[in-house]
């Protein structure tokens, strides 16, 4: 199968490369940070706003798997100005698009978010809301098939974001465990793995066919059950160390996931799981193989 990736020089769509690199012929089209030649894929190297990248694309793909389009637009430069014929687009876009404040597990049914939300992480929903919808005309009108995965937290082996790496790192290298004592919010992961496993379901796939699925762990967590979880884990001598959120951030403790009940926002799996036939990693697990490939890094 030939598939045109792009992004995947980051956490996300690197693992997917690796991956299927070893299945499928994959052209990776991104700005070049990270060379990806390593992997034995071609890779494009240029800005996707940039017309003329895509009209020097003149293959026939099998399926494009976007995982860096964030701004209205960035799907039409590319469907507009590709020669080849494409059967499917993967579109990479996560859960923070629904609407807030519905304390259900929600599914792919549920409404998308309407209001306005300052700030960075606003734009980011409101680029990815945008390109669904832009996703899914570019392809009806084009009779291509489209599939939208909506992932939640993400982690696992190459996540350099602050999330768990850093919890891991204090373990690692200064042997504390912050204890996060008066945070009452829930979140859910999913084992990067898991994540890239389920875009390789999806390819041509016709069950995936002009569908939406949520890509997320069974396990509900906290920062209560999340400390447990690497306490389990941890073969090196630590301290734990109760805070409150007040004093975490105050010393520059990373808080990376909801604190309190009222950000929590919970989703089913449940579609995934029936349709693509998912069976998502226990996050005792995950974290193992995380705990293990960072120790590595930070000794």
């Amino acid at each position: 199968m030939k598939i045109l990736v792009l992004g995947g020089s980051y956490f996300y769509g690197r693992v997917f490369v690796m991956q299927a690199s070893s299945e499928h012929t994959i052209t990776v089209v991104n700005r070049g940070t990270y060379s990806m030649k390593d992997f034995g894929v071609s890779q494009l190297i240029g800005d996707r706003k940039d017309i003329n990248l895509w009209k020097n694309c003149t293959e026939d793909y099998d399926v494009i798997v976007d995982f860096c389009g964030y701004n209205k637009g960035d799907i039409k430069i590319v469907l507009d100005n590709i020669s080849g014929r494409v059967q499917q687009y993967i579109f990479i876009s996560t859960v923070d698009v629904y609407e807030r404040g519905h304390k259900i597990l929600m599914d792919e049914k549920g409404p998308l978010e309407k209001r306005s939300i300052p700030g960075e992480a606003g734009n980011y929903i409101i680029g990815k809301i945008e390109l669904e919808k832009e996703l899914i005309f570019e392809c009806v009108k084009r009779k291509i098939s489209y599939t939208i995965l909506r992932p939640a937290i993400l982690y696992g082996p190459y996540n350099y974001a602050p999330r768990e790496a850093l919890y891991i790192q204090m373990l690692v290298q200064n042997h504390i465990l912050p204890y996060i004592k008066d945070a009452t919010g829930k979140f859910q992961f999913v084992y990067i793995k898991d994540a890239a496993d389920i875009i390789i379901k999806c390819l041509l796939n016709t069950n995936s066919f002009n569908q939406i699925y949520n890509v997320c762990d069974d396990m509900i967590l906290d920062y209560h059950m999340f400390v447990n979880q690497l306490k389990e884990i941890a073969d090196v001598e630590y301290e734990i160390i109760p805070m409150t959120k007040e004093q975490a951030l105050s010393q520059n403790v990373p808080l990376p996931f909801p604190l309190t009940m009222e950000e929590s926002e919970l989703y089913s799996n449940i579609k995934s799981k029936v349709e693509l036939n998912v069976c998502y990693t226990k996050f005792s697990e995950g974290l193992l193989k995380t705990y293990n490939a960072f120790k590595k890094v930070y000794m």
